[in-house]
C-alpha cells in the first residue's frame, strides 16, 4: 500500500481551513449582520459583498487543494481521485465566476457550483478498494455510507434553494462536510502501516 506524501496531508487539512475559515471572515467583514443561516456562500464572493476577495481566495484555495489532494490519494482508486481533481476544478471555476451584484444568478456559476458539489459526493464510494488491506475509510462499506450522507446533505441544499429559510445554513453543512472528508482519507490513509514490498 503506497502512502499519501506529506504535502498531501497538508492540502487536505488546509482544504477545510479556507472553506470554513473563508466564509467565517468574510461573513465577519460584511457591514450589518450577515446571516449565515440564508445568506450563501456564493454571496460573499459576489460583486457587492465587502472585502470578496477573502471568500474568493478561500474558495480558489480549496479548489487547488482538493486538486493536490487527489494527485497525491495514491492508495485510493483512480476514478474516485480523479471526481475529487473533478471537484476541485469545479471548485475553482466558481471563485473565477462570481455573482453579479444584487442578487442575480450566473448560469456559469451555478453550473461549476453543481458539478463541484455533486463530484465531492460522489468521490468516496468510487475511491474504494476491494482489497482487505485498504484503510478503513477507502472501504466500500465506508466510502458508500460517506457518499450516501453527502448525498443526503445535497439534496437537502436542493431543497433549501427551492425557498427553504435555511439555504446558507444547509450549504455551509454540505461545503464544510465536502472539505473535511478527504482529510478523514489521508490522515487514515498516512497513518496505515506500509505493506512489505516483495
Amino acid at each position: 500500500m503506497r502512502k499519501v506524501p506529506w504535502w498531501g496531508v497538508v492540502s487536505s487539512a488546509a482544504a477545510p481551513v479556507l472553506m470554513i475559515g473563508g466564509w467565517t471572515v468574510a461573513a465577519a467583514l460584511q457591514p450589518g449582520s450577515f446571516d449565515q443561516v440564508t445568506g450563501t456562500i456564493s454571496a460573499l464572493a459576489g460583486y457587492g459583498a465587502t472585502d470578496r476577495w477573502v471568500m474568493t481566495l478561500g474558495l480558489a484555495g480549496v479548489g487547488v487543494c482538493h486538486v493536490s489532494t487527489g494527485l497525491a490519494l495514491r492508495p485510493a482508486a483512480a476514478p474516485g481521485r480523479l471526481l475529487l481533481m473533478a471537484g476541485g476544478a469545479a471548485t475553482l471555476l466558481v471563485a473565477a465566476s462570481p455573482l453579479p451584484a444584487g442578487g442575480g444568478g450566473s448560469v456559469r456559476h451555478t453550473i461549476a457550483a453543481a458539478v463541484g458539489f455533486i463530484t465531492l459526493s460522489f468521490w468516496p464510494v468510487l475511491s474504494a478498494k476491494r482489497e482487505p488491506s485498504v484503510p478503513w475509510p477507502l472501504r466500500l462499506r465506508t466510502g458508500a455510507g460517506a457518499t450516501v450522507v453527502l448525498f443526503a446533505l445535497l439534496v437537502w441544499f436542493g431543497a433549501e434553494l427551492r425557498g427553504g429559510g435555511q439555504v446558507g445554513l444547509a450549504e455551509r453543512v454540505l461545503a464544510g462536510a465536502e472539505s473535511l472528508w478527504p482529510l478523514v482519507v489521508v490522515l487514515a490513509c498516512y497513518r496505515a502501516p506500509r505493506a512489505p514490498s516483495a
